[in-house]
């Protein structure tokens, strides 16, 4: 759990020099703000989506997921916990984008490969180096977009805490069962959401990416049974 807390705090760090250097910054910067993130999410999400080697799973996860997630109301209910921390930790201005900015820095950090291999890999074998470059990332990440969307950000470190840790608490039994391939399509189809959060943050078109998290488990399922495909 120590990589997990380390990614956790480095969150919080980015976000408090956000914040600090957020009160400065005008519209026109923030704006700069919002399109490099939504650049380097776009680069990074490309990247993740180019290792999968069955495209046909990525469309098959995306439709099955999405439409599982809007029935459910995932987003509704990240963005309804979002505004109930906004209740009670209410900061001016920067409390109109609380729960945007919770919900998109939580899915944009808890999403990546980096985040499961990484969780897996401190589970099962107390490896933290994949964890602790993803946290010197995030904490840049922080400070961009927390300058750009609010004190929101800071608590998708929560989400961190709770997703990773999970995820390292199961490594040492997942790890087990999940093969090369399952991982490298797991891979691809949290590249899609990536680029999803990168279309939102560029204004290109809204999406509600939350609603696309049960993709995973659809395309982790559909790797299982590779074999039938070939």
């Amino acid at each position: 759990m120590i990589a997990t807390i380390v990614n956790c705090a480095a969150v919080l760090l980015g976000s408090f020099i956000g914040i600090l250097f957020g009160k400065q910054v005008k519209e026109p910067q923030k704006e700069i703000l919002f399109v490099s993130a939504g650049l380097v999410s776009l680069i990074i999400g490309i990247k993740m989506s180019l290792e999968s080697n069955h495209v046909l799973f990525i469309m098959i996860s995306l439709v099955l997921g999405g439409l599982a997630g809007h029935a459910l109301g995932i987003e509704n209910g990240i963005l309804r916990f979002g505004t109930f921390l906004q209740s009670r930790f209410r900061t001016g201005k920067d409390s109109k984008n609380f729960a945007f900015g919770f919900l998109n820095a939580s899915v944009l950090f808890c999403v990546g490969a980096m985040a499961i291999v990484g969780s897996f890999n401190a589970g099962a074998r107390g490896d933290y180096e994949v964890l602790f470059t993803k946290s010197v990332m995030d904490g840049f990440m922080a400070i961009a977009l927390t300058a750009a969307m609010g004190i929101g950000v800071a608590f998708s470190a929560l989400s961190i805490f709770v997703y990773q840790g999970a995820l390292t608490l199961l490594g040492a039994v997942a790890v087990n069962y999940l093969s090369s391939a399952a991982m490298t399509e797991l891979t691809g189809c949290g590249g899609a959401l990536v680029i999803m959060i990168g279309l939102n943050l560029l204004g290109i078109k809204q999406i509600k990416t939350a609603n696309f998290l049960p993709a995973l488990v659809v395309v982790l399922l559909l790797s299982l049974g590779e074999p039938l495909f070939l």
